[in-house]
C-alpha cells in the first residue's frame, strides 16, 4: 500500500491545510489559555470553596477516561474526525454559556452542568491532534511547528485575561471563555476534509491490537504521570500567587513565560535528533526540578525561571509522546490511540485533581512535592522502556 506521505500533494493544498489548522489551534487554545488559569479564579470569585474547586476541576479529566474514548472511537469508525471537532466546539460554546448563567446557583448545580460541558468539550483536543497527525503523515509536515500556534494563542489568551482580571469583575471572566469558544466554532469551519486511506483497512479488532502493545502502554502511562504532575499547578497556581500578593497581570505574565518557552521548543523540534523516549525522559526530569523549586515559595525572579521550565516539562513531553504515537499507531487508528492516551491521562488527572485539592487545603505549596514524585515516576518508566520503544511493530500497511 502506498504510504500517505508518498501521495503527490499540491503545495497550495499543503499550505492551506497548515494555515487552517494553525488558525483552529490558535482559536481553541485561546479558550484553554483563559480557562485553565482563570476558571478556578472565577469559581473562587462566585464563592466556591477549595474542596469544591478541586472536584469541579477534576471533571475534564474524568470525562477523558469515561466518555472521551467512546467519542473518539465513534468518530474514527464513522470517518468523521473533522465533523466531530466541529460539533464538539459548538457544544462547548453552548455549555460554557450555560455554566455562566448558573453562577448564582449552589456548587452542585455548577458541578452537574460543567460535567455535561466537559463530556462534549474534552474530545476536541484528541480529535484535533488525530486530525493534525493524519495531516502530518499525509503532507509530510512536522507536528511541532503546527502546534506552536496553539501555544502562542494560549499565551495571548492568558495574558489578555490576566489584564482583564484587574479591570473587570472576576465574576465576568466566564464570558471571556465563552467569547473565545465562539471564535473556535468559526475557526472549525476552515478545517478541510482529509482523504481517509484507512477506509480501505479492516476495522475489526483495531483497538485490541493497541491494547496488547506493551510499548504503547509505556508511552501513555509515562505521559499521564508527567502531564498529571502539572495538575496542582494548573488548578491552584493563580489562586496561590494571588494570596502572595501577585497581580493578575503578573500571574498571566508568568504563565506566558512558560508558554513562550514551550513555543521555542516546538519551533526547534524539527532539529531534534534525540529519540522521542529520551525527549519524554527529559520532560519528566525537568518537571521534577520545576516543582521542587515552585514548592519552596521562591522570589519572583526565580519563579519566572522555573516557569521557563515549562518548555521542557510540558513541551518535550508532548513532542516525545506524539512522535511515539505516530511511530506505533497506524494512521487509520490514530484517533483511537489518542482516545486511549487521553483516557489514561484523564484517569490519573482526575485522581490527582481531587487529591491536590485536599492536599493544598492542608499543606499549601507542599502539594508540589507530590507532583515532583509523580513526574519522577513517569521519567523512570519511559527511560526503562526506551529499548522496547526502538521497535516499531505496526505500520500503515499492517492495519495494526
Amino acid at each position: 500500500m502506498q504510504s500517505e506521505s508518498q501521495i503527490p500533494i499540491a503545495a497550495a493544498q499543503k499550505r492551506r491545510f497548515a494555515v487552517n489548522l494553525a488558525v483552529f489551534y490558535s482559536a481553541f487554545f485561546a479558550v484553554l489559555g483563559t480557562h485553565m488559569p482563570f476558571f478556578p479564579v472565577w469559581l473562587k470569585a462566585i464563592g466556591v470553596d477549595a474542596a469544591w474547586i478541586g472536584l469541579i476541576n477534576a471533571l475534564p479529566a474524568i470525562a477523558r477516561f469515561t466518555t472521551l474514548p467512546q467519542v473518539t472511537a465513534f468518530a474514527e469508525k464513522r470517518h468523521a474526525i473533522r465533523a466531530g471537532i466541529m460539533v464538539s466546539v459548538l457544544a462547548t460554546a453552548i455549555g460554557f454559556s450555560a455554566v455562566g448563567l448558573l453562577q448564582q446557583q449552589p456548587p452542585l448545580a455548577l458541578f452537574l452542568v460543567y460535567a455535561l460541558t466537559c463530556m462534549i468539550w474534552t474530545p476536541t483536543m484528541p480529535l484535533t491532534d488525530a486530525y493534525a497527525l493524519r495531516g502530518v503523515a499525509r503532507y509530510g509536515l512536522d507536528y511541532g511547528p503546527l502546534r506552536l500556534w496553539g501555544s502562542a494563542a494560549f499565551a495571548a489568551g492568558s495574558l489578555a485575561c490576566g489584564y482583564l482580571v484587574d479591570v473587570i469583575a472576576p465574576r465576568d471572566l466566564i464570558w471571556v471563555i465563552v467569547a473565545w469558544a465562539v471564535v473556535a466554532v468559526l475557526a472549525s469551519l476552515l478545517l478541510q476534509p482529509l482523504d481517509d486511506l484507512g477506509r480501505r483497512t479492516p476495522e475489526r479488532h483495531a483497538g485490541k491490537a493497541l491494547l496488547r502493545d506493551a510499548g504503547f502502554w509505556a508511552v501513555i502511562a509515562s505521559a499521564a504521570l508527567i502531564q498529571s504532575s502539572h495538575i496542582a499547578f494548573y488548578t491552584f497556581s493563580a489562586i496561590n500567587w494571588q494570596l502572595h500578593g501577585i497581580s493578575g497581570l503578573t500571574i498571566a505574565a508568568l504563565w506566558t513565560l512558560g508558554v513562550m518557552a514551550e513555543i521555542v521548543v516546538f519551533a526547534l523540534s524539527p532539529r531534534f535528533s534525540l529519540h522521542p523516549s529520551t525527549l519524554m525522559a527529559i520532560g519528566g526530569s525537568s518537571a521534577v526540578l520545576r516543582w521542587i523549586v515552585t514548592a519552596s515559595e521562591p522570589p519572583l525572579a526565580l519563579l519566572a525561571i522555573a516557569q521557563l521550565g515549562h518548555g521542557f516539562s510540558f513541551g518535550m513531553t508532548i513532542l516525545g509522546t506524539m512522535n511515539l504515537l505516530v511511530q506505533r499507531v497506524p494512521s487509520h487508528q490514530i484517533a483511537r490511540g489518542q482516545g486511549y492516551y487521553a483516557a489514561c491521562t484523564g484517569l490519573l488527572g482526575a485522581a490527582t485533581s481531587i487529591a491536590s485539592g485536599a492536599i493544598y487545603a492542608r499543606i499549601g505549596d507542599g502539594v508540589y512535592y507530590v507532583m515532583a514524585a509523580m513526574a519522577a515516576a513517569g521519567a523512570i518508566l519511559i527511560w526503562s522502556a526506551r529499548h522496547r520503544l526502538t521497535a516499531q511493530p505496526q505500520s500503515e500497511a499492517s492495519g495494526g
